[in-house]
C-alpha cells in the first residue's frame, strides 16, 4: 500500500473530525461553524500544522505537530505531538510509521532540538509503536483537565 502524507487542508476538515471520532469517541462533534472557526485559528498558528496520511486518495490518519520558540538548548524550538490517530481498517499498515516520519521530518526542517508527545499510561501497545520509531519514555508527564 502507497501512503501519502501532506499538510492538511481545509477541505480536510471533515475527515479530521471522523478520525478524532475514533480517537475520542465519547467527544461531542463541534458544529460546522465551529470547526470552521477553529481550523481557521490553527491554519493562522504559527508554527502548526496538521498532517493527514493517504492511501489511495483516501485520508486514513493524521497528526497535530507544534513547533515551539524555546529560549533554551541553544534557543532552538521543539515540537509537540498530538492527536495522532489512524483509521481502525488502516492500522498496522505503515501509516502510523509515515506520519511519524514525517512529523519527524518536520521538527529537523524546522530546527526543533525535540519531538515530544504524551500517551496514555495504558496504552502500552502504542508506547510499543512509538518506541520502536526512536522515541523513549524519559519524562514523567502530568495533565490538568479543564472540564
Amino acid at each position: 500500500m502507497e501512503i501519502g502524507v501532506r499538510p492538511a487542508s481545509r477541505a480536510d476538515v471533515p475527515t479530521l473530525l471522523d478520525l478524532y471520532a475514533e480517537l475520542h469517541p465519547g467527544d461531542r462533534p463541534p458544529s460546522a461553524e465551529t470547526a470552521r472557526d477553529v481550523w481557521r485559528a490553527i491554519a493562522a498558528q504559527a508554527g502548526r500544522t496538521v498532517l493527514v496520511a493517504e492511501s489511495a486518495g483516501t485520508v486514513v490518519g493524521t497528526v497535530d505537530c507544534a513547533v515551539l520558540p524555546n529560549l533554551t538548548r541553544g534557543a532552538r524550538p521543539f515540537m509537540l505531538v498530538e492527536n495522532v490517530v489512524v483509521t481502525a481498517g488502516h492500522r498496522r499498515s505503515g501509516v502510523g510509521s509515515a506520519l511519524l516520519a514525517a512529523t519527524v521530518s518536520l521538527a529537523r526542517q524546522t530546527g526543533c532540538y525535540k519531538v515530544q508527545l504524551l500517551s496514555r499510561a495504558e496504552r502500552h501497545a502504542a508506547h510499543a509503536f512509538y518506541e520502536s520509531h526512536g522515541f523513549r519514555a524519559v519524562a514523567q508527564g502530568y495533565r490538568r483537565y479543564l472540564d
